[in-house]
């Protein structure tokens, strides 16, 4: 069912007034939502206990939610070995953490240095996060997945180099090591997490899978693993305790899962990363929290 609302296709959201807190350039990310996922954890009768994010990716919402305290406590999932890796490094062991900071700091970046890391086969966790973190940062819209190609021209004519801020990157993951006593990490597959564990209903479940319910979706050019039984993902949702907020890309197929489970959904205007407007569904349980927006 559809939350009836006002028109909102001119609020699309300025992604420069949210803060960037994830190390990641992560095609599907979701920045321009923070101000929705403010209101809509803001709007709990009483904090979260936990905020789950199953899809983890660039895990914007559960670094936003530990740095701004909008839940108690943050458990991300993610089940790609190198994005896992970064996560790892920054969230499990502060001296692995200054390690990867220290080595972006340092890091020159060239297309020789570039290309001796990609073809390197790391033999440690550590050295797959920063294999991971400069692929990210040098294909084109970060892109994880097989075949992705580098940047070409870049940012102003900068090339290679265009999406390349270590001091940025550097305060980032200083600042999530701060908050690593209030985020846990596993890397596990979201929908047997979600079906094996037992929750409270003071859970808060923000899920962002790849958007591949659809065969216009993007996400099996962008993400290593794409492949998802997105009618079980719906099944599993509605049977949890807790609150559940779901995004995913506006079609009929995604509509007509939504209808079957129960669930209420409202577009929502964002601009991708070319600055095109789109429009995605915000979906869940209940969606009052929307009408106070």
């Amino acid at each position: 069912m559809q939350l009836s609302l006002f028109d909102n296709s001119d609020l699309a959201i300025n992604v420069a007034s949210v803060p960037q807190r994830s190390p990641f350039r992560y095609p599907g990310g979701k920045t321009w939502l923070i101000p929705y996922i403010r209101q809509w954890l803001n709007a709990f009768p009483q904090r979260p206990t936990t905020l789950v994010e199953p899809f983890a990716g660039g895990a914007i919402v559960g670094l936003t939610a530990a740095a701004e305290s909008l839940a108690d406590h943050v458990e991300l999932i993610e089940l790609d070995e190198d994005v896992a890796a970064v996560w790892q490094v920054l969230l499990q062991s502060t001296a692995d953490a200054e390690w990867l900071a220290e080595r972006i700091m340092c890091f020159e970046l060239t297309l020789t240095n570039v290309t001796a890391v990609l073809t390197d086969i790391p033999n440690t966790t550590r050295e797959r996060a920063f294999r991971t973190i400069i692929k990210n940062r040098v294909n084109r819209g970060g892109i994880l997945a097989t075949g992705a190609g580098l940047i070409k021209a870049g940012e102003a004519g900068k090339g290679l180099s265009s999406r390349w801020y270590p001091l940025t990157l550097q305060k980032r993951m200083i600042e999530i090591v701060k908050n690593q006593h209030k985020i846990s990490f596993i890397q596990d597959d979201a929908l047997q997490v979600l079906a094996q564990r037992t929750w409270l209903p003071t859970t808060a479940f923000f899920i962002d899978p790849p958007y591949t319910a659809s065969k216009k979706g993007a996400g099996s050019r962008l993400y290593t693993h794409n492949e998802l039984d997105h009618d079980k993902l719906f099944a599993l949702v509605a049977q949890l305790p807790g609150q559940v907020l779901m995004t995913y890309d506006d079609s009929e197929a995604v509509r007509s899962l939504a209808a079957k489970y129960q669930f209420i959904w409202h577009p929502i205007v964002m601009k991708n990363t070319h600055h095109a407007r789109k429009t995605e569904l915000l979906i869940g349980k209940q969606l009052d929290w929307l009408l106070k927006s």
